[in-house]
């Protein structure tokens, strides 16, 4: 399998050689005609100026010129030319003077990629992730793929816009994490954490050197804050006496104001007092294909054939080992001392959601999803009060990772054929073709990332959640469901079905004889 592997890998290598030769030379016969100018642009008030295009001639065997011009001409030019009236045409000119170059190789001339030691528990021995396209980092990269996920796609819109500046060196100062997130031995396991880089927010720090002193492109993938949650949800829980104010981890809120500014005397409510992280992802595709069973020429093909052909060096860089997928972050918010999380002598209570926006945000009641993370929120602060820690992990994978538009054909195909259980998870594979794809397996790296060793209590009814966490190493004590008062109207459907597959329950039991009974509600049916 191995030999055929390879061959297939060598075959499209030598057909994307080819292809470079023919665009290149197709390319400079199109430089040689020249190009009509298209109509002049009316100039932006915030556009960024660019400057005057600089020309270069690639050597024979050597690497093309990359798609920015250098940074010190940008800066040059960046206050002169504020006005200047210019085409589609001329600024696609300035911005990427060189040819389009599609893709590069190991032994092409120049192409040096800066260590990189995944796993490696000394920063300076591990190396800085280099993704960037810039002059100054490009044939140093080691990474594939952009920084920020899906939106690497709006910055690439506000750099054609001209309203940003592709050079751009951000200042972090004063950015460093507003607590600490310690290295973790997991940091040193190069199997234990592969979905992104651990070091991530401590970049300005570990790598100053690479960034002030040899100019690369290096930038933080993750950022850790402080803030105040404030929910209605919870607001009512303290008012009934369900929540405790205590003045550390749940505060009473300051004065409402009315439109006049003076003080409103209803109660203003609570806020939760937390910590929390944004973590974008960057992939070890060894450590990856590892994590699912797969080879790693199988998953480079798979990335590589099913994004449209996105990202042509998954197939000819081999050497590259890190790719940052255009998908989206998770987010971690921690109730208590964050340091209390690595502690096993403390009480941790967890909860891993993935997204759903048509509960979390806008409160739809077909699913269980907003009722359970407001629970587990709950939950939470009631494990910190007791001078434990609480958790809860925020994943962007909207419907089971099939996306909002899969879900809500699910919804309209569920409630025109007649929405009952037996048929819930067949639903969606009438449309999707799968019925999950969130695969579990990654999930846990935020766990031994912020050096979890064992939890305590775990708010969920996943099964799949439950064995990865198991699996990765962690041991799990206590699981607990939904507490059936706070089901939604509509979503007995859902939690049936669930149960029925394998969800944890530590009450009802739900049989497949059973399923035909639970029906949802209709969308003609309006009164409750």
């Amino acid at each position: 399998m191995s030999a055929v592997s390879d061959a297939v890998l060598t075959q499209i290598l030598n057909q994307l050689q080819a292809l470079q030769v023919s665009q290149q030379t197709i390319q400079a016969k199109l430089d040689s005609l020249g190009t009509a100018p298209s109509p002049p642009l009316s100039p932006q008030r915030n556009a960024i100026p660019l400057p005057s295009r600089t020309q270069s001639e690639t050597p024979p065997g050597s690497t093309p010129p990359s798609s920015f011009t250098t940074a010190s001409t940008l800066a040059a030019n960046m206050n002169g030319a504020a006005d200047q009236n210019i085409s589609d045409k001329e600024r696609e000119k300035l911005l990427y003077p060189g040819r389009v170059l599609l893709t590069t190789y190991p032994d092409q001339y120049g192409i040096k990629p800066y260590p990189l030691t995944w796993g490696a528990a000394d920063p300076s021995v591990r190396g800085p992730v280099i993704c960037s396209r810039l002059p100054s980092s490009i044939k140093q990269r080691n990474a594939l793929g952009a920084h920020s996920g899906s939106y690497s796609i709006y910055r690439a819109l506000a750099i054609a816009m001209g309203t940003l500046s592709p050079s751009h060196k951000p200042d972090y100062s004063k950015t460093e994490p507003a607590v600490p997130i310690p290295p973790q031995p997991a940091w040193a396991d190069p199997s234990k954490i592969v979905s992104f880089d651990p070091w991530g927010h401590l970049v300005p720090q570990v790598f100053k050197e690479e960034i002030e002193e040899l100019g690369l492109d290096v930038r933080p993938s993750i950022a850790v804050t402080k803030a105040h949650m404030k929910l209605s949800e919870i607001d009512e829980a303290a008012r009934k006496g369900d929540l405790k104010i205590d003045g550390k981890i749940l505060a009473k809120s300051p004065p409402l104001r009315n439109a006049d500014g003076t003080e409103n005397p209803a109660d203003p409510g609570v806020e939760i007092v937390v910590s929390k992280a944004a973590v974008e992802p960057v992939w070890h595709l060894p450590g990856i294909a590892e994590r699912f069973g797969i080879s790693e020429s199988l998953l480079r093909r798979a990335l590589f054939e099913d994004t449209g052909g996105m990202y042509p060096e998954l197939i000819t860089r081999p050497d590259i080992k890190v790719f940052l997928p255009p998908i989206g972050n998770l987010s971690v918010y921690i109730f208590g001392n964050p340091a209390y999380l690595s502690d096993e002598s403390k009480e941790l209570t967890v909860r891993v959601h993935d997204e759903c926006n048509g509960s979390d945000v806008f409160g739809s009641d077909i699913c269980t999803c907003k009722p359970y993370l407001i629970y587990a929120i709950e939950e939470c602060v009631r494990g910190a009060q007791r001078g434990g820690v609480g958790l809860v992990v925020y994943f962007r994978k909207e419907g089971r990772a099939l996306g909002e538009v899969t879900k809500y054909l699910v919804y309209n195909l569920r409630k025109r054929g007649g929405d009952s259980a037996d048929k819930y998870f067949k639903s969606t594979e009438l449309i999707a073709g799968v019925k999950d794809m969130r695969f579990q397996a990654l999930m846990p790296d935020v766990l031994h990332w912020l050096g979890i060793k064992k939890i305590d209590n775990m708010v969920s009814m996943s099964d799949m959640k439950y064995n990865a966490i198991v699996q990765s190493g962690i041991p799990i004590i206590k699981r607990y469901d939904i507490p059936e008062h706070l089901l939604p109207p509509d979503s007995r459907v859902e939690i049936d079905a669930k149960i029925a597959s394998g969800y944890f329950s530590s009450g009802k039991k739900v049989t497949e004889a059973d399923l035909v009974k639970t029906v949802g509600r209709t969308w003609e049916e309006t009164e409750h």
